[in-house]
């Protein structure tokens, strides 16, 4: 970790290797100071705020454990610090952690999404405008065969007879293809919206659906394996082991009572507690 003044670790608190998720929130939202606008601080506050005999203060931020240095305000909006029960502490540690995967997951379910929306649009345009289209599409078709020499008609398999296969179905099998493409699209959207909050019910959703398709997806690959199926199935079983080991689902090494109480642990006033503070600022030291 960095120097910082003031700062020693507490018995037996290990430095943590890695990547310091603590370091990267404060990077991209800044630190998460308290007591900036006080008139005077007390020892008491000396967990989040301290005064040098100068009369600088050395405020610690509740996310990374830095302590920066800060003049007292011209203009004090409170004469003490924020009480304890007033802060609302930042994520720290294993929580802080989870959001960043869980907001990883919700880009990929974003993606879903997205592509999904496109194909069910695409599908009912194209179950609205058939009949319009049915007969530029085998003209070219025959077009681009003779063109080559070829038989007139759609033949054999690939794109071509996909297409073919679509214009020869019924206007009811279409539009309940679009139907259940739109209704993925709107669960893979929940999904997101719910992960990218850290929603508790989000959690198993995901664990449910994505765990629902493994099936089709295992079938597929026995059919026919190639790289995009491989990686998906790999990025969805990554996914499910995740959800049901590291986030306690279904009451699985404790469930959702060791999951909060983990989740206090390392983001409450404990966490920051467990750090020993120092002597005074200004001193020799290094942040644990």
């Amino acid at each position: 970790m960095t120097d910082t003044p003031g700062l020693e670790p507490a018995p037996g608190v290990r430095r943590r290797r890695g990547i310091h998720y603590e370091l990267l929130d404060c990077a991209l939202r800044g630190h998460r100071l308290v007591g900036t606008d006080a008139a005077r601080v007390s020892p008491e506050d000396a967990l989040v705020v301290r005064e040098t005999p100068d009369g600088h203060r050395w405020h610690r931020c509740l996310r990374c454990d830095a302590w920066l240095p800060l003049p007292p305000p011209d203009r004090p909006g409170r004469e003490t610090p924020e009480p304890r029960d007033a802060i609302e502490l930042p994520l720290r540690g294993r929580p802080l952690r989870d959001r960043y995967v869980l907001r990883l997951i919700a880009l990929d379910r974003l993606v879903h999404f997205v592509v999904l929306a496109v194909m069910a649009v695409a599908v009912f345009v194209f179950a609205h405008e058939r009949a319009r289209l049915r007969g530029p599409f085998y003209r070219v078709v025959d077009d681009l065969q003779n063109g080559v020499g070829g038989p007139s008609g759609v033949r054999g398999h690939g794109l071509l007879g996909d297409l073919d296969k679509a214009f020869a179905a019924h206007d009811r099998t279409l539009w309940v293809i679009g139907l259940v493409i739109a209704a993925y699209a709107v669960l893979e959207g929940v999904e997101a919206v719910g992960l990218w909050r850290a929603a508790r019910w989000a959690e198993y959703l995901t664990f449910v659906a994505t765990s629902v398709l493994l099936v089709p997806e295992v079938y597929e690959l026995h059919e026919r394996i190639s790289p995009l199926k491989v990686c998906t199935l790999v990025i969805n079983l990554a996914v499910v082991i995740y959800l049901l080991i590291a986030k306690r689902l279904f009451g699985l090494r404790g469930g959702g009572r060791a999951e909060e109480a983990a989740r206090e642990r390392d983001s409450g006033w404990e966490a920051l507690e467990r750090i020993h503070p120092g002597a005074r600022p200004g001193g020799h030291g290094r942040q644990g």
